[in-house]
């Protein structure tokens, strides 16, 4: 573990509207720790009395189902707070997995609720935070409607590449090695059946593997193909 520097947390989105007071409480009150790439953060049902925002690197939050199977429900990246729920009091909800190496900002609950009540936009970043969760929550039920698989991993592909995309001229690459076996994760679904998804979507020259990672040939066209435009 160590401390952050006051420069590190203003260069963080999700800070740069905090007040200098706010920023020099939550510098006195954080540290900021080393996570493994697998390693577990916290797990469903635990008691957890620290808050974690990202500060490198990208985390899984998943559920697990019948027979242990992993369902796949954010991989969020820097300045994204991982476990906002936990200020109602109640356990985790949820597993969190490190999905690559990186770093944590850990500041304990009472501390964070104590700064969050003298500053009201510290408050309103974490109600967005939860908002944003929601928000995404909903899309995903829709996704649960019935719809052809492929059409599916086509907008997960997208929304992927919308957060973690590198933009080239002739397309997008995810900047991430995402495996077939952890999209099937996300989906809930056998690894084969995404395999076959993946495949057809490569036919219709909308993805391309390259060096074990996507790269989306036309953000647009797949967004119409999932849509169905």
């Amino acid at each position: 573990m160590r401390k952050i520097t006051i420069d590190e947390l203003k260069a963080q989105e999700v800070f740069k509207t905090l007040k200098k007071e706010t920023l020099d409480a939550l510098v006195k009150n954080i540290v900021v720790t080393s996570v493994e790439k697998n390693s577990h953060v916290f797990r469903d049902k635990e008691k957890v009395d620290t808050v974690y925002i990202v500060l490198s690197g990208k985390f899984s939050l998943y559920k697990l189902g019948e027979n242990s199977n992993k369902k796949i429900i954010y991989i969020l990246g820097t300045g994204k707070i991982l476990n906002d729920v936990i200020l109602d009091n109640l356990a985790a909800s949820i597993n969190c997995e490190a999905f690559e190496a990186g770093e944590l900002i850990a500041i304990k609950k009472s501390e964070l609720l104590d700064i969050m009540s003298r500053d009201f936009e510290l408050t309103k970043i974490i109600v967005n935070s939860l908002t944003i969760k929601v928000r995404r929550l909903y899309r995903q039920l829709k996704n649960t409607t019935p719809l052809k698989i492929e059409k599916r991993v086509a907008a997960k592909l997208w929304k992927l590449c919308k957060d973690y995309g590198v933009d080239y001229d002739e397309g997008s690459l995810i900047d991430m090695r995402i495996t077939v076996t952890y999209l099937a994760d996300m989906f809930g679904s056998q690894r084969e059946t995404i395999s076959r998804a993946l495949k057809q979507l490569e036919e219709l020259s909308l993805i391309e593997m390259r060096d074990k990672k996507i790269f989306i040939i036309n953000k647009e066209k797949l967004l119409k193909y999932f849509k169905g435009l």
